[in-house]
């Protein structure tokens, strides 16, 4: 028999009452920004109409009794669910009836979490401890994605710089303010004994505003992540190269900790009535970041085709980079909860001012 682990009392009123009650927000509640990696496209929806729900034995007056309500984020952390995507626009339901919506940015995609327009949503992983701390358990996290798609460029054809030490000194344009990139660009220098606004100067800005400063060598030094990263290199004949990789750097530590950038989240109350929705989403997720990894070209033209980078060269370029994964269960709470100890221990205002009990966490046997 399959059995819901679900902590019991943050299912039952919290979210029933907030959710019920939530009107359109005008900002994310967590405070998050939004994610720097996104291009600057607008938001795609699935051009493919909206799939009835799965029939069932009973009727049932819940319009999306069967239906599997998805938010991604643009960007690399939609990257994975690339093949999933486009089995939705194709009208495959071998997993499941889906209805997909593409964000820009975490703001707008949290908003219609909490309103309660989608069910299930890729976000950044400091996105979902906040949004689980702020709604008192509303929302949880069902799997871990991407890794890190952090990377320090080094511009005007020049090698200098190969590791954190050597940032000493220097100026790092950075995109990220608040979020996952200036807290894990913080804690690495620190941990390589430099502490950021004293032994490194760190200016925050737009990623393509980033992007044009390396390109015109206006700035020598910059951290960013794929594909914005990638596109920079590729578009600067030679000028432009990656010097660190940060998520290399973040594994060279051996903290037992893991670099997770990116968490799958859903509703409570969705988890709670639809488990077995949930369990079907994950599969087809998975299944969709095994297609990405292993199958790099194909994957590209579906990346482009929707809009998560700006052509297929860039986005075959940006996969291996993206360090795609998928971790669930055991896997995903413990690499998670170990990488939201290293956020708090930085600043408590990283993970929503306290760290998350187990309760954030979900899944089915």
């Amino acid at each position: 028999m399959r059995r819901v682990k679900l902590p019991a009392l943050l299912l039952a009123l919290t979210l029933l009452f907030s959710l019920a009650a939530c009107k359109p927000a005008a900002a994310d509640p967590s405070g998050a920004p939004s994610d720097p990696a996104a291009p600057s496209a607008e938001p795609t929806q699935a051009p493919s109409e909206e799939p009835s729900a799965q029939p069932s034995d009973t009727p049932s007056e819940d319009p999306f009794d069967g239906l599997i309500r998805v938010g991604v984020l643009n960007g690399p952390t939609g990257v994975g669910a690339a093949k999933l995507l486009k089995h939705i626009d194709n009208n495959d339901t071998s997993y499941g009836s889906f209805r997909y919506k593409i964000y820009t940015d975490n703001s707008e995609l949290v908003a219609d979490l909490t309103k309660g327009e989608i069910d299930i949503a890729t976000v950044a992983s400091n996105v979902a401890v906040n949004l689980y701390n702020k709604t008192d358990g509303g929302v949880k996290i069902i799997a871990a994605g991407t890794l890190g798609v952090l990377h320090i460029l080094e511009s005007g054809g020049k090698t200098e710089i190969n590791d954190l030490a050597d940032l000493e000194g220097r100026t790092i344009y950075a995109a990220g303010q608040g979020a996952n990139p200036e807290y894990i660009l913080r804690y690495l220098l620190q941990e390589n004994g430099l502490e950021m606004g004293k032994d490194v100067e760190v200016v925050f800005a737009d990623a393509s505003e980033i992007s044009a400063k390396l390109l015109s060598g206006e700035i020598e030094c910059a951290m960013l992540p794929v594909p914005a990263a990638t596109a920079a290199i590729m578009k600067s004949d030679g000028s432009v190269r990656q010097a660190i990789d940060l998520t290399e750097a973040w594994d060279s530590l051996r903290n037992g900790s893991q670099l997770i950038m990116t968490a799958v989240v859903a509703r409570a109350e969705y988890l709670e009535e639809y488990p077995a929705l949930a369990a079907s989403f994950l599969d087809a997720y998975k299944d969709s970041i095994s297609y990405v990894n292993n199958n790099v070209d194909e994957a590209a033209e579906l990346v482009a085709e929707l809009g998560l980078a700006p052509s297929a060269a860039i986005a075959k370029a940006a996969i291996p980079q993206c360090h795609l994964a998928f971790l669930e269960r055991a896997d995903m709470a413990a690499s998670i909860s170990s990488y939201y100890s290293v956020l708090y221990s930085i600043d408590p205002a990283a993970v929503g001012g306290s760290l998350p009990d187990g309760g954030i966490y979900w899944w089915i046997e």
